[in-house]
Formats: structure tokens, C-alpha cells, sequence
């Protein structure tokens, strides 16, 4: 099995462009075959409720909801801050089937002893 793959993203459709690179990075450690996992913290976490993370950030770049499909298809997860999740007073019944409210504990439970490539964004 492939090493595992963590995505940290802060950044919501604010910079729309961050957030296409991010999922890219993401959906390409996921279609490889490495268990991918996005932290979601700050802003991004809205990226993991239904209907959100929609349009095209530039010329050229794929649709979000493409992307979040194809980050789906090929098993990837969110964990989503639930400190932010609840600052900003959101509904957890609009998350997306593939995110659940889970903290740093969670994320390195998730990594485990064997460690994870990590990228930040």
C-alpha cells in the first residue's frame, strides 16, 4: 500500500484558486492509491458542507464539485476542525458523506505510527 497523504487547507472560496490546488494534490494522492485525508480548519471548513465547494476558480481549472467527486470515487476523507465547525455555527447534517467533525487527536490517530507526506496550504 501507498503511503498516506494529509492535506491541511485553511482556506475557503476566499482564494478559490488555494482551495482547487489543495483538492488537486489531493485527489492525485487519492487516484494513486494512498489512504488521503483533508484537514479542514478556519474558512475551509465550510468546503465539506453540500453545495458549497461549487464553480470554477480560473480559466482552465476544474470544477470544484468535480473534484470533490472524484476525491469521493477514490476514498478519500475530511476531517473537519469542529472547533471552527462550531464557531462559525454550521449544520453537521449538510456534511458531506465523506467528512466527519474530528480534531488534531483524530488526525493523528488517523496518520498513526507510520507517519503520512503532508501538505499545507
Amino acid at each position: 500500500m501507498a503511503g498516506k497523504a494529509v492535506v491541511s487547507l485553511s482556506t475557503g472560496l476566499e482564494d478559490a484558486e488555494k482551495v482547487t490546488v489543495a483538492f488537486l494534490v489531493a485527489v492525485g494522492a487519492a487516484e494513486s492509491g494512498r489512504p488521503t485525508l483533508i484537514f479542514l480548519t478556519k474558512e475551509a471548513v465550510r468546503l465539506a458542507l453540500d453545495g458549497v465547494a461549487v464553480g470554477v476558480a480560473c480559466d482552465g481549472c476544474p470544477p470544484l464539485a468535480d473534484l470533490l467527486r472524484r476525491y469521493a470515487d477514490a476514498g478519500g476523507l475530511f476531517y473537519v476542525c469542529p472547533i471552527c465547525f462550531d464557531a462559525k455555527k454550521l449544520d453537521k447534517q449538510t456534511l458531506l458523506s465523506n467528512a466527519e467533525l474530528a480534531g488534531t487527536v483524530p488526525m493523528w490517530a488517523w496518520i498513526g505510527d507510520e507517519g503520512a507526506t503532508t501538505f499545507s496550504y
